[in-house]
């Protein structure tokens, strides 16, 4: 898939809202790795037109990178390839103002593309892409939505291993939940506000804004779009926006999943549905639908297991996942259930939809959505019966667990035949070794709590 010229104008049509290029010191350049972590550069103003028409030259071995930005030398992609250039091509509407930078600035995402015009297939964004064409094919087109949970932190404490103290600490006195508080908005109304403008600034379709289930933890939805890749980049570009205006403020936006063992967790919530041909729920459709529904769900809950480790992509998210805490432990579904894996929201038949409940808030949007996209569409294709839904508390019921760690979950991806047919061979064991190292590194690691005790 090569960069289309159409894109070019679109980009051009944000350039155009903005000043000059002369008046622009920087151009943020955004390239999302495998972990979800922002890789790129900073190029001047001046370089815009370059970079619509040519692209920016960035190593292919960035997407070997763990979590601590470190080549994984087991991959294989890195200097014994003679670490090779991939070209990154803008992603069409995504040249944008960065409204909270100290300096004039734009940014771009980018997506990776080898020499010859092909994809880059290490690259999720490509992962993602690769899901949706399937789906084209087969007359299907995703609608969906992210939900982003996320703690606001206060700064000034920066001693390793210390714990995070959240806007709302408190030394002493009773704990505090307050959860849907107009009051915590309104405290911190200047931020949040700020947020909600830099996301008009720059097309991002937020919508509701909460104050979550744990003092100092807050959710900003995005509304619907029935463009799935485009709702990826909102998600990706909305972590980056609201880490920015907190830290313009003085404060650090965190989506560690789990950053208090007392407290809720933070995750990535997923809206889905499925239009057909002629533009109709598949879920809603009279007659089919309901079972239409039931086949994606069986997929889904099918698939979980050995995709888990693309929802629940780091060693700390797996502490997210406890019974009782509204983050899911089970391989479950149900209507109206916020106790289990796969919610089917109330609402209107047309909005029939799924939530999916697994991923962590720091998980990677492009390989989430392509693990769920490929899950309901084997469902549907494959007619997976699911099992009956789930009615009251599913964490009391002895469900099939999810699973309960890191080492598990990197263990049942790595043997996935479905992983390796649906995300390509060579992602499917780069993935599974990054993640491998990933969990060696904190084994290798003695905590305070065994020092505590056996020293």
């Amino acid at each position: 898939m090569g960069f289309q010229t159409h894109g070019v104008s679109k980009l051009a049509g944000a350039e155009a809202r903005m000043p000059h290029t002369t008046e622009i010191d920087v151009i943020e350049v955004l390239l999302p790795d495998t972990n979800g972590i922002l890789r790129g550069k900073w190029l001047p103003g001046s370089a815009i037109d370059k970079i619509l028409k040519d692209g920016v030259a960035m190593p292919q071995s960035m997407f070997g990178l763990d979590v601590w930005g470190r080549e994984v030398a087991e991959t294989g992609i890195h200097i014994e390839t003679g670490d090779k250039d991939g070209l990154c091509r803008p992603v069409p509407g995504t040249l944008k103002p960065v409204p909270w930078s100290p300096q004039p600035a734009m940014q771009a995402l980018v997506s990776m593309y080898l020499p010859d015009g092909r994809p880059w297939m290490l690259d999720p964004r490509h992962i993602l892409e690769a899901q949706l064409d399937r789906l084209t094919a087969r007359g299907f087109k995703p609608v969906v939505a992210f939900e982003l949970e996320f703690y606001l932190l206060r700064t000034g404490d920066d001693r390793p291993g210390a714990t995070p103290r959240t806007v709302f600490h408190r030394e002493s006195g009773p704990a505090r939940q307050n959860m849907y508080s107009i009051s915590d908005l309104d405290e911190f109304a200047p931020v949040i506000q700020e947020m909600r403008e830099a996301a008009k600034i720059q097309g991002l379709p937020a919508d509701s804004v909460i104050s979550e289930a744990a003092p100092g933890q807050f959710e900003i939805n995005l509304y619907h779009r029935d463009d799935a890749m485009a709702a990826a980049d909102d998600a990706v570009l909305l972590r980056r926006l609201i880490q920015g205006v907190a830290r313009k403020h003085g404060l650090k936006a965190s989506f560690m999943p789990k950053p208090y063992l007392d407290s809720a967790g933070s995750g990535m919530h997923i809206h889905a549905s499925l239009l057909d041909a002629e533009g109709a729920n598949v879920f809603a459709k009279p007659g089919s639908g309901e079972a239409t529904l039931r086949h994606a769900v069986g997929g889904l809950l099918e698939h979980m297991p050995e995709t888990a480790l693309m929802f629940v992509s780091s060693f700390n998210g797996f502490r997210r996942l406890m019974p009782g805490s509204y983050a899911p432990v089970s391989l479950t579904w149900g209507y109206d259930n916020r106790s289990v894996a796969v919610r089917i929201p109330n609402g209107k038949p047309a909005a029939t939809r799924i939530e999916h409940r697994i991923a962590g808030a720091d998980a990677n949007p492009y390989l989430v959505l392509a693990a769920i996209l490929a899950a309901l569409d084997e469902g549907i294709e494959k007619r997976i019966a699911a099992p009956e839904p789930i009615t009251g508390n599913a964490y009391d019921l002895g469900a099939p667990r999810l699973s309960a760690s890191m080492q598990e979950a990197v263990r049942l991806f790595r043997a996935s035949d479905f992983a390796r047919r649906r995300f390509g061979e060579a992602f499917a064991r780069i993935y599974a070794i990054m993640k491998e190292m990933e969990c060696a590194e904190f084994e290798r690691r003695i905590s305070s709590l065994e020092y505590d005790t056996y020293l």
